[in-house]
């Protein structure tokens, strides 16, 4: 057989070669389908038609699938790097890019060659011979910053500061004179949070919280008044000024004031003399990033052993992005997200159905993040220096492997793809700032069940879902029941239950006495209430009083009592301990509380008994002629105070009528839960005569047709005005929809299944704890966030890239505990 000239193959091929254009995304850092870089053993390739990378084991199925033929190798070598280079002084917040914190990496040689699939003929680049067309793309290719970097350094300049176009031509007024200290609110009695309005001296308190703590709204009022633009928080201007905060009101932003100097002159202000006495919001996150809490949560001082091999990899940390890490150590050590994503899913199945950009397919990226972290491909140990060790030594537990020197590390892999996708539908977790685990798990579990719609079957977010009953008894002697869907149980934290009431009371004398002596506690001498998770769960069940519930048996107001309960157990219990409360400014705080949790639990008694021979259900309507109907009135007072923060008027009344009354707290949860719902701006009906019939029957049969149950293809239908496909976005954004959320009273007992639950997992009630997700910090906006999981018998630590075996795990501290149920 002729052999074939590898430069005459080239021009065969050109048709097939792009020069991207700059709009183009280049992924040249990170395979598509892998964790494999340039600096992997067979390098990475670049489809010189779609700008996609793959690594040596997957190139050829991108070749199988779309026929490019050529492609762009890059390989990089280590390179000797003398240790004593000097180190450059960070100008910004972040690690591993342009004026960042230099993290001293190793510097690489690259090569490059082209590749011509499916025989793998090479011709090196750079070279004079290779036609202009794959020169040109190459260099364009090589030249442009890569689609994973820019999204990276897109996401850690986000939040810089831009200047105020308020700030240049600013008028100043008055002839005020600001003292440097001794603040207080021009109107009010505010001596904390408070702003100083930049036109005209005024100095006034910041905004008012949800629950009337904070401000009382006299700087943002006087902004709506006067049409002044900016303020500057008192307390956090020193001879730095740019670390100050100036907000602008017209821009609704943390700005910059150029001039800021000058206008603080105006009002005789010497900066120069002020000493801080608040810490600007970047300072604060900053501090609790790089100052934390080393203790029993990171187990720092414990000698503790680094593990290697399959269900042992590290994430690498993206910058704040420990919250995800955390999250999907824990899911990915479930049976339900094992079995979707790796045991019953290879890479080439998932590629094979992904669309032409795999980087944005979520199902191949869960798919590719579940081979990354479970096949022990990328758990092995490397030396800090040169990247040698030794080899690893088998454990006797499954195939798991440890090192043979205890200093020993893995580099873990980095989630950028996974990020990328599972953020896409979501501004805040785009960001490189600090978020909400919580948040996280519930967005990543409704996009899995988004992803899986088709086949549900497959769904392994199913594994998490439960069903929860509340039952309402009414003073007439009637109830009703409201069923809705749920991933988490929310636990309030019972305070008052503490075990060490005594200890309590004694610490809080020793610290009252050193305050009154101007003297601070000590960490050692801090006692914090100890709780128990059964006090929590019993808190949950124990019955809640409802104040003006409109009852329709006794067509008034009247006083109900609310209980709750589970229709069906998970396989999966997550319960989410309340610690974080609102404090000045919107700012979550935690409570310092340790949790006793035991490793077995057993809730067999939250079980919801269901509709009760002997009971009698509330009206579903009240008769013909009457105006008032069975659903609740909403309360004026709770009203009032949600219409007060600025929300609308229509939308305070639904909250208030879909929460019973219950209070102000409870209907702005349920507020900010229901923003986006498409029927929020629908009117309020009180009757339910002739709504069944605007529905139409054939719109219901297709929603049917779809996998959708009946009774939600109705409610979607009428909350969308008939629309199929506005419909269909109710269902997915109202995952928790249910016949029996809008006071259903058709309930049955607890022997026959309902709608709400009908196909859910279920079984018994006992449970073992199995995952801990711990957080460090003072709120969820900073801090750091660790994970504990139970793996072949011995509880390990997650912390970023390390992985290691835990001694002391952190039960009484944890934020989300993961449980297990036992069967059998």
């Amino acid at each position: 057989m002729e052999e074939i000239n590898p430069m005459e193959l080239l021009r065969s091929n050109l048709s097939r070669v792009r020069i991207p254009e700059p709009t183009n995304r280049i992924y040249k850092q990170e395979c598509c389908l892998s964790f494999d870089s340039p600096r992997s053993e067979g390098g990475l390739f670049v489809d010189m038609n779609t700008f996609l990378a793959f690594g040596k084991d997957h190139v050829v199925w991108n070749y199988e699938k779309t026929g490019n033929p050529v492609y762009l190798h890059i390989k990089q070598m280590k390179k000797l790097v003398s240790e004593d280079r000097p180190l450059k002084k960070p100008t910004l917040l972040a690690i591993g890019i342009d004026g960042g914190f230099d993290n001293n990496e190793q510097e690489y040689e690259e090569t490059h060659n082209i590749v011509i699939l499916p025989s793998y003929v090479t011709l090196p680049f750079p070279s004079v011979e290779l036609p202009e067309k794959v020169r040109l793309a190459v260099d364009a290719i090589l030249m442009a910053e890569g689609a994973e970097r820019k999204e990276q350094v897109a996401a850690w300049t986000a939040d810089k500061k831009q200047i105020s176009a308020y700030a240049m031509e600013l008028l100043q007024i008055g002839n005020v004179a600001v003292p440097p200290s001794g603040w207080k609110c021009a109107k009010c009695d505010k001596t904390e949070n408070l702003w100083l309005n930049l036109t005209d001296g005024m100095i006034l308190c910041g905004r008012k919280n949800w629950d009337g703590t904070g401000g009382n709204n006299h700087a943002v009022e006087h902004y709506k008044e006067t049409g002044y633009p900016l303020a500057v928080k008192l307390g956090t201007i020193t001879s730095d000024l740019e670390a100050a905060d100036v907000f602008s009101y017209p821009e609704d932003d943390s700005v910059i004031d150029p001039h800021l100097a000058e206008h603080l002159a105006y009002f005789g202000i010497d900066f120069s003399s002020l000493q801080k006495t608040e810490m600007t919001t970047a300072e604060r996150e900053l501090d609790q990033n790089t100052n934390f809490d080393w203790n029993r949560i990171q187990e720092s001082g414990q000698d503790v052993e680094p593990i290697f091999g399959p269900g042992y990899t590290g994430l690498v940390n993206l910058g704040n992005s420990c919250y995800m890490a955390a999250t999907m150590q824990v899911v990915f050590s479930t049976q339900s997200f094992c079995r979707r994503y790796y045991m019953n899913q290879s890479l080439k199945m998932a590629f094979e159905t992904a669309p032409a950009d795999p980087t944005v397919d979520l199902n191949m990226q869960l798919t590719k993040l579940a081979h990354g972290l479970l096949s022990g491909k990328y758990s092995l140990p490397s030396s800090e220096k040169d990247g040698t060790a030794e080899p690893p030594v088998k454990d006797t537990k499954e195939g798991t492997a440890t090192p043979p020197v205890k200093d020993a590390k893995q580099e873990g892999i980095p989630p950028r793809m996974f990020k990328a996708v599972i953020a896409a539908s979501h501004p805040e977790f785009s960001t490189m700032r600090q978020q909400d685990a919580l948040e996280f798990f519930l967005h990543f579990i409704d996009q899995v069940e988004r992803s899986n719609s088709a086949k549900p079957e497959l769904d392994p977010s199913r594994s998490f879902k439960f069903g929860v009953e509340e039952r309402i008894l009414c003073s007439s002697g009637k109830v009703a029941y409201n069923k809705r869907l749920d991933y988490i149980l929310s636990l309030n934290i019972p305070l008052h239950e503490a075990t060490n009431k005594q200890e309590l009371e004694a610490f809080n004398k020793i610290k009252a006495g050193k305050m009154s002596e101007g003297k601070d506690v000590s960490s050692d001498e801090i006692v914090r209430p100890r709780v128990p998770l059964e006090a929590c769960l019993a808190n949950f069940a124990a019955p809640e009083e409802i104040r003006d519930f409109y009852s329709s048996a006794l067509k008034a107001k009247t006083t109900a009592l609310k209980t709750a309960g589970l229709t069906s157990f998970p396989d999966y219990l997550v319960l989410h301990m309340r610690k974080f409360v609102m404090e000045a400014g919107w700012v979550p705080k935690k409570l310092d509380v340790y949790i006793d949790v035991p490793d077995i639990i057993d809730i067999s008694h939250m079980r919801s008994k269901g509709l009760q021979p002997g009971e009698e259900l509330l009206p579903e309507a009240a008769p013909e002629g009457e105006a008032e109907s069975s659903q609740p009135i909403a309360d004026e007072a709770i009203v009032a105070q949600l219409a007060s923060m600025g929300f609308n008027q229509l939308h305070c009344q639904k909250a208030a009528i879909n929460t019973s009354n219950a209070g102000v707290e409870e209907a702005m949860n349920w507020l900010l839960s229901h923003m986006d719902d498409p029927d929020i701006d629908a009117p309020i009906s009180h009757g339910a005569k002739g709504t069944e019939a605007s529905v139409d029957q054939s719109a219901v049969d297709t929603l049917v047709s779809f996998g959708f149950q009946e009774e939600i293809a109705r409610m979607a239908l009428k909350a969308s005005g008939g629309d199929i496909e506005k419909a269909t976005d109710w269902i997915f954004n109202n995952p928790n929809a249910s016949a029996a959320s809008a006071m259903d009273t058709n309930t049955s007992s607890n022997s026959t299944p309902t709608p709400v639950d009908a196909g859910l997992p279920d079984g018994g009630g006992r449970y073992r704890l199995f995952g801990i997700v711990s957080h460090i910090g003072t709120s969820t906006q900073c801090g750091h966030y660790v994970a504990h999981i139970l793996k072949d018998g011995r509880w390990v630590i997650f912390n970023d890239a390390k992985v290691a075996a835990s001694i002391n795990p952190p039960k009484d501290m944890g934020y989300l505990y993961f449980f297990e149920r036992i069967n059998g």
